[in-house]
């Protein structure tokens, strides 16, 4: 996706922080579960730690598993997860399978939780500080 489409889809969005006069369209039927099952795949700190692990380009299963020190079946399993949510994509290559990051929205949001638990982090050492 390039990075105009991405904005403005991102500018379309039902979350978007746009300041527009006109209220906010109801989600479509269906719309929030989608975007709760997405958070739901998210919230497993394995799968986040491949997907950081995947920023520096593909990798293989063995490798993710050498990095993370997590076991092939449990690495496994977690990319099957991700693959099956378009989060992950994955190639074969002879003995060996590639994972990479397909869908690049994923660095987005981390980034923004990131930053706001940061700033949460230092607003609260300020006050206990």
């Amino acid at each position: 996706m390039s990075k105009q489409s991405y904005n403005e889809s991102k500018s379309n969005s039902l979350f978007s922080n746009s300041k527009s006069k006109s209220a906010k369209a109801e989600p479509p039927e269906g719309f929030l579960e989608m975007v709760a099952d997405r958070f739901k795949v998210l919230g497993e700190p394995m799968r986040l730690r491949l997907i950081h692990t995947l920023m520096n380009g593909e990798s293989t299963v063995g490798s993710l598993v050498e990095k993370t020190g997590a076991t092939q079946a449990n690495v496994s399993r977690h990319l099957q997860t991700l693959t099956q949510a378009g989060i992950l994509a994955r190639r074969k290559d002879g003995l060996h399978v590639y994972y990479r990051i397909e869908d690049t929205s994923i660095l987005d949001l981390c980034e923004h939780v990131c930053q706001g638990l940061r700033r949460q982090s230092e607003a609260r050492a300020q006050i206990f500080g």
